[in-house]
């Protein structure tokens, strides 16, 4: 990537910027389907979850990422980690639980673990993209 001129690694990465737009827009229009469509409202419930989500890593990793991809004796990074990971796995029980409990159908249990997952994917996507060295101008 240090070969291209400018002008194409800044197209490059407005794309990147683009797909992420998509992904998340995607993530969200699912996520509206999955109640629309069957008229019914309860799978909004993730919604709470999916705010939820990033507030640990906010509020106690601050800007080192890297620390929750490694082994760390700070107990901050280790609660910081089991918020996430409980956070995560809410996103995924309240519509499995709704279904259990035959408030949603089938349909709506699809589109709401296919929009998380399109949003894990938009995670993924964006810390890939802040690791990347090429992508920051300083």
């Amino acid at each position: 990537m240090a070969d291209l001129p400018g002008y194409m690694r800044a197209c490059l990465h407005t794309g990147k910027l683009a797909f992420l737009a998509i992904l998340v827009s995607g993530g969200i229009v699912l996520q509206i389907l999955a109640c629309a469509l069957y008229n019914n409202w309860w799978p909004m419930l993730s919604v709470i979850m999916y705010v939820l989500l990033p507030m640990p890593l906010l509020f106690f990793a601050g800007s080192d990422s890297s620390s929750l991809l490694s082994e760390s004796d700070s107990g901050w990074v280790n609660a910081t980690k089991f918020l996430t990971g409980a956070s995560a796995v809410g996103s995924i029980a309240i519509p499995a639980i709704l279904k259990h409990a035959g408030v949603i159908g089938w349909g709506a249990l699809a589109m709401e673990l296919s929009s998380f997952f399109v949003f894990v994917l938009a995670i993924m996507c964006y810390i890939r993209m802040g690791e990347d060295d090429d992508y920051r101008i300083l």
